[in-house]
């Protein structure tokens, strides 16, 4: 478990694919004294487990499944990833509960930059749409961002200067493929309502303990 809030941007230094399988290395400054090999750690929003750990980098294996659902089987040596480690008790949560499972790839249609912040609109999978909602929380790349509104293909989201300096997207132009990973409670909704159970209504609420009548 994750929060969205980055910690370093890394560097790839290789990458390499073997059959349905492959294993990235990446370069960081954070402190890896405190993690272990099996430790979880978000590559661009990508939960990853650290196999091995060496002088200020580490790498791990990538499934078929990341090849296919997220950007990283498209890096290249060089290139621009965020970090975050797993989530621990003594962490305060200062973005919101992200579990690292990219839902799927969009891209940046537009970005405008003005003092010193940035406006993202990001196309999106139509099959996640229902489970984004304006003033909700999303993860771009890892990085918890809140819709600022959203449009038939996409949303956008507000960047403030701080997490500019302190993530990849000042290197992200338009045209650049990021990952997106919705919030879970939205993935809870559509599940429930597509189930085809009874609506949520005031009676139901009331019935489960939510609030008095």
């Amino acid at each position: 478990m994750f929060t969205g809030i980055i910690e370093d941007v890394g560097t790839v230094k290789s990458i390499e694919k073997k059959g349905l399988f492959g294993r990235i290395v990446v370069g960081t400054a954070l402190d890896l004294s405190c993690i272990k090999v099996g430790d979880s750690i978000a590559v661009d929003g990508s939960c990853l487990t650290v196999t091995e750990l060496f002088s200020g980098s580490f790498a791990a294996d990538l499934s078929a499944e990341t090849f296919k659902v997220t950007t990283l089987g498209n890096m290249s040596p060089g290139a621009k990833v965020n970090i975050e480690p797993a989530l621990t008790l003594s962490r305060p949560l200062g973005g919101h509960m992200v579990s690292g499972h990219v839902d799927g790839v969009g891209a940046i249609k537009k970005k405008v930059e003005k003092g010193g912040s940035a406006l993202l609109e990001v196309s999106c999978p139509s099959a996640l749409m229902g489970q984004i909602v304006k003033k909700g929380s999303v993860a771009v790349d890892g990085i918890s961002l809140t819709v600022v509104d959203l449009s038939p293909d996409g949303f956008t989201v507000a960047v403030i200067p701080h997490t500019l300096k302190k993530t990849t997207l000042p290197d992200k132009r338009e045209g650049a493929r990021v990952n997106i990973e919705t919030d879970v409670i939205g993935k809870y909704v559509e599940k429930y309502f597509a189930s085809g159970k009874q609506s949520i209504t005031e009676d139901f609420l009331s019935e489960h303990g939510f609030f008095r009548k």
